[in-house]
Parts: structure tokens; sequence; C-alpha cells
């Protein structure tokens, strides 16, 4: 169950290979609305953070993108997906904990159950977000193939999900990439204002779905 204090209003889940700007458009997404309404929300996060508790690490040092992060990689992968087979809702109902901006953004959807996770508990405000790249793009971004990582759930698990309601493409057109902001920018931006009992005026999303292709 989803917890009852920080109803959003929105929900948007954003995924994507290694190296393929998944996080650039996060935050990209959260400086063109505001911190104040958007907040980018890190499954990686509490599961981090566990590990390095049960592990003795340094928490702080596994959220950067250093060799120190690279060096439990690999056995990260091992131990969350453990956590996840006991409980696929671990992680998520962590990472939902005291939020109270009105949108939240994702930024590292990985899973089919975190997809059903957050759908089972905010319906239709949820919407789906793939960011693809070309290897060629990835590997410019220092991306190589990695035996136990990228042949890992946490990379491949969404391989086969179907139709995502955005798909963003970020192959190093910048003004492409532009253009395909402004346009899930307009979707947020269009949802008409809701009252949530005991909260501030914010957004609700209508039954309009996203295009596939912007």
């Amino acid at each position: 169950m989803a917890p009852q204090r920080g109803v959003p209003c929105l929900v948007l889940l954003v995924s994507g290979k290694r190296k393929s700007g998944k996080d650039f458009v996060a935050e990209a997404l959260r400086s063109r609305l505001g911190e104040d309404v958007c907040a980018v929300l890190r499954l990686s996060g509490p599961l981090k953070e566990q590990y390095a508790q049960e592990h003795g690490l340094d928490f702080q040092r596994l959220l950067d993108a250093s060799a120190y992060k690279e060096a439990y990689r690999r056995d990260m992968i091992r131990w969350g997906e453990e956590k996840r087979q006991a409980d696929p809702g671990f992680f998520c109902r962590k990472v939902v904990e005291g939020v109270s901006q009105p949108i939240w953004l994702v930024s590292d959807t990985r899973r089919l159950s975190d997809i059903q996770w957050f759908r089972e508990a905010y319906g239709a405000m949820t919407q789906t977000v793939r960011v693809v790249a070309s290897e060629q793009s990835r590997q410019q971004r220092g991306w190589e193939f990695t035996p136990g990582v990228d042949d890992a759930e946490s990379e491949c698990g969404l391989d086969n999900f179907g139709a995502f309601d955005w798909v963003l493409e970020n192959h190093g057109d910048e003004r492409r990439l532009e253009e395909q902001l402004e346009n899930l920018v307009a979707f947020v931006q269009s949802r008409r204002p809701c009252r949530v009992p005991g909260a501030a005026d914010v957004w609700s999303p209508t039954p309009a779905e996203g295009p596939a292709d912007a």
C-alpha cells in the first residue's frame, strides 16, 4: 500500500539504459517545472543506503559515479534482487516517504515490478517515460558493456515492456531533445488544478495519455 501522506497528482516513471541520459532528463524536467512542484526520486537511493548500512560502507560515495560505487555494483544488484524477491515494493515504499511536491519523477525505474507498484498505488496518475540512446551515443558518454551488469534485470527488466506513454530520443541532438522535453513539460502543465485534502492546491492528471513518440 502507498503511504497516506504526500499523495501526488502525477507520477512520471523514467527508465533507460546506462548512459542513456535518464538522470539528465530528470534534472532537466525538474528545472523546468520547479523544485517546489517536482521532486526527483531515485529508487537506488534507499537501496544504496540500506546496502551501505548492512555492509559497513560509505553511503555518500555509493551515490556518485565513482570507481568506489562500481566496485560494489554487481553485489548491490544481487543484494537488491534478493530484497525485491522477498518484498517487491520494499524500495518503492521507502523512496516516497515524506515527499510533499505534487509531481513525482522517479528517475531510475528499472523493473516491471516498479511500474506495477506505482500503478497499483497511484493508478491513472502514473505515466511511463522511456529515454533511449544509440549504443554509439552511450559509448561516447563512457558506457561499455559489463557482464553481470548490462545483461542483468536492472538493465534489461523493461526491454520488452511494450508501449511507454512517452519515448524521449537522446542520441546527441540537443535541439531534438529540447523539443521532446518541451512537449512533456507542456503535458504536465496542462493538468488541471486539484485539491488534496489537508494540502495546498496542486495538479491532478486528467484521463489523457501522452503520445508514445513524443
